[in-house]
């Protein structure tokens, strides 16, 4: 949309509060403004209609409206909505941080002529708060060597990420993969809250002490409820849905989740040799070898992520200001989003991020709270900073996920399009290089990384900085594995 045409709409805005961190604006489109779009719509369509038995720009205006009348309008309702909606910010200076809600009342509101069009929306803004120092903030860089170890780990976890997976009919074992029908309901009500043929559950490794994630749920009990089971048992799982859940009907829920078990397999992991062959890298030796600089890359990733968390934790204890009174789903699933792209930037895979996302989703409503300041600070330290993301910025973050899951970028590419979630990756872009810009005015101090992780291994959100993953993740690429659950219960990557 051109300046020009926003300007000439010329509305009247009235802003007023709607609670912190948020502004309601009444935006009132003058009669003439409205007559004037509508005015031109007829004459562009006018200009372009083909209709039977007239020549081009020879369509009587009457007919037009009939015709097309509807539809010009609704398309004219449409534009003016979007530009009096910029045209509103920039006059009066305001910095969205998510998209506009608009009023019930105005979602059917129609464009008349010679009328004037009022409608009114509600916005999250950056809030007003001083910025805290920004030069010499003290950081901790924890060092750490890729040994031998942690190279047999992640040889270990590729022997099952890339084995064979057999069909199985039970008893279960840990790392083996269910896939099942799922129902759920909510405080004790018959209703189905949600269902699915194609539930994805796996069995948890025993370093998990029997918890794991469900339907984007962490189950305490998971892996004792499922361990000796086979095909065609049904097991039940009670819960209380986290109180910082992004879905409002399950924060603090009674969950009642009923499970039957359809299909299983075990992965049989495959060789060293075997892996080496498939990478094409000859010998074992080199698979070493790549899978050493594999990992020194990933732990580069993680002690940059480390020294993040600690810039994240200077800024929400440094600023303080008023956050909206009621966490919505929106904010929540914001958070989220961002968080899954930065995981997955970092070398996780699916289901250790699904994972760790369902451990957050179990976060106190004050850790939830804190993400989203955290969000708001830094929104406006990138502005501050003038942090801008580029397309080639975007396509190398994809590529990078894309190879971290397996994946064309191409393929990543459209995944993400289909979920609607490029855009996350372009804020989990610049919040790390908003906070990179203060990593490198801080004061820095080495520290061994096994001590690092022990001072920070009770905080849930602390990033600990680990060579290798998890080295019994069983990934198969069989039936079970590619499905997801996805619903109103959870969600799935």
């Amino acid at each position: 949309m051109a300046d020009t045409e926003t300007k000439t709409l010329n509305p009247t805005v009235e802003v007023a509060e709607a609670g912190p961190a948020r502004k309601r604006l009444t935006i009132t489109i003058p009669a003439e403004s409205v007559n004037e779009r509508i005015e031109t719509s007829f004459g562009a369509l006018k200009m372009e209609a083909a209709v039977p038995g007239f020549r081009r720009g020879r369509v009587p205006r009457a007919l037009l409206e009939k015709r097309f009348g509807t539809a010009l309008l609704q398309e004219a309702r449409s534009q003016l909505l979007a530009d009096a909606y910029s045209k509103a910010l920039e006059d009066k200076g305001l910095k969205p941080v998510s998209q506009p809600e608009l009023d019930e009342a105005a979602r059917d509101l129609a464009v008349v002529r010679d009328q004037p069009f009022v409608f009114t929306v509600d916005v999250e803004v950056v809030p007003d708060f001083e910025l805290p120092t920004l030069e010499g903030v003290a950081i901790k860089r924890p060092v750490a060597t890729v040994s031998a170890e942690h190279v047999d780990a992640e040889i270990r976890r590729n022997q099952y990420r890339f084995g064979s997976p057999q069909r199985i009919d039970g008893p279960y074992q840990p790392l083996d993969r269910l896939l099942g029908r799922v129902v759920v309901h909510l405080n004790d009500s018959t209703d189905i809250f949600f269902e699915s043929d194609e539930a994805l559950v796996v069995v948890p490794d025993v370093a998990d002490q029997g918890r794991g994630q469900m339907l984007g749920i962490m189950i305490d009990d998971l892996g004792p409820r499922l361990e000796g089971r086979k095909i065609g048992d049904e097991v039940i799982f009670e819960t209380v849905g986290p109180e910082s859940h992004e879905r409002e009907e399950l924060r603090g829920a009674k969950v009642k989740v009923i499970y039957t078990i359809r299909e299983s397999e075990r992965i049989e992991p495959a060789t060293p040799e075997s892996l080496a062959e498939q990478f094409g890298l000859g010998a074992v030796e080199n698979l070493r070898a790549q899978i050493q600089l594999g990992l020194e890359r990933r732990r580069d990733s993680e002690q940059r992520a480390a020294m993040r968390e600690q810039v994240f934790t200077h800024l929400t204890n440094a600023v303080d200001f008023e956050l909206p009174e009621k966490l919505s789903a929106g904010q929540i699933q914001r958070n989220l989003d961002i968080m899954r792209m930065e995981m997955l930037h970092r070398g996780m895979d699916g289901e250790e991020v699904e994972r760790r996302l369902a451990e957050i989703r179990g976060d106190s409503e004050t850790d939830t709270r804190r993400r989203l300041k955290l969000f708001f600070i830094l929104a406006r330290l990138a502005e501050h900073f003038k942090v801008e993301v580029s397309e080639a910025e975007i396509n190398g973050r994809i590529a990078q996920i894309a190879a971290s899951r397996n994946l064309r970028p191409d393929q990543a590419r459209a995944e993400l399009q289909r979920a609607n979630r490029l855009g996350d990756v372009a804020l989990s872009i610049r919040e790390s290089k908003t906070a990179d810009r203060i990593v490198d005015r801080a004061v820095i101090t080495d520290i061994d990384a096994a001590q690092w992780n022990a001072e920070h291994q009770a905080q849930r959100g602390g990033a600990a900085v680990k060579p290798a993953a998890k080295s019994a993740a069983a990934k198969g690429s069989a039936k079970a594995g590619e499905k997801t659950a996805k619903g109103k219960s959870g969600s799935s990557e």
